[in-house]
């Protein structure tokens, strides 16, 4: 008998070894200890309820605890993505700041040179025909040390010929050496190669020389003349290309000639067509 009983045991052990049986004692033995906890949780000590509530307790936390991620990295990614959005819209509000900048720039800078053009055309002999004055943009402004002279956008096309007096607010600042058809040469009262006839406020006749600097000189002045500061200088006219009386200048103390118009700070001159030998230079 007591044979047969092992025989028994021993093939039911190896009948819950095999993997059918594995399943089937693993869901029996949840079945029985969820029965067990029941019977414990209804009819158990009172023990039993704090530590339910306990385990209860451990549990919540827990999960808690693993809801984490799916609760905290959600809005993270919620705030990078809007983090980015808003440096990607300052990067193009800055753009647009800067392009808005630009046109206020252009802008002031055309609202000036509109007022420079209207000075020149209040100032620059109205009392003439409107056909013999020529108003010119400068383009270049070829400075070297001793040379000094400007390139401006009217040419033979406008009626600009070799020699023509040239004049910025009534104020003479040189003469046309070379044209094209739509460009021509000024030559400065400061160039080393610039020489015309002068009438100071006392009568005296000079040469008005370029220097290559700022200021040109007086040359073949009388012998008992002296040149003292704030005597204004006059075109004599006696070369028959500037017309007698232009304004020029002012001597100083140097013995030069203080320009009214510094020969730097060119942005539009008006060309005089009236001149008595255009060929003559």
């Amino acid at each position: 008998m007591s044979v047969s009983r092992d025989d028994f045991s021993i093939a039911f052990r190896s009948a819950l070894l095999q993997r059918g049986g594995a399943q089937k004692f693993s869901v029996l033995s949840l079945t029985f200890l969820a029965l067990v906890i029941f019977f414990i949780d209804i009819y158990g000590p009172k023990i039993t309820k704090p530590v339910r509530a306990f385990i209860n307790d451990v549990v919540y936390r827990i999960t808690y605890l693993a809801s984490t991620p799916t609760r905290v990295f959600p809005k993270a990614g919620d705030t990078i993505s809007s983090y980015m959005n808003i440096r990607e819209e300052n990067k193009r509000l800055k753009a647009e700041i800067e392009k808005y900048k630009s046109l206020e720039l252009d802008v002031e800078f055309l609202a000036d040179e509109n007022k420079n053009l209207q000075k020149i055309l209040e100032t620059e002999y109205f009392n003439k025909n409107l056909t013999n004055i020529v108003l010119a943009k400068v383009l270049v402004d070829k400075d070297s040390p001793f040379l000094k002279s400007i390139i401006i956008n009217k040419g033979t096309k406008n009626g600009v010929l070799k020699g023509m007096p040239v004049t910025m607010d009534n104020y003479l600042v040189g003469r046309i050496v070379e044209t094209n058809y739509l460009s021509s040469r000024v030559l400065l009262l400061n160039d080393l190669n610039s020489r015309i006839p002068v009438t100071l406020d006392k009568g005296a006749q000079a040469i008005l020389s370029g220097s290559g600097l700022t200021n040109p000189i007086l040359e073949y002045l009388p012998e008992d003349f002296d040149t003292v500061e704030g005597l204004s200088v006059f075109a004599s006219g006696k070369d028959g290309i500037f017309t007698s009386g232009t304004p020029i200048g002012k001597t100083n103390s140097k013995g030069t000639v203080n320009l009214f118009v510094d020969p730097n700070q060119l942005s539009f001159v008006t060309v005089n067509l009236n001149i008595q030998n255009q060929g003559k230079l």
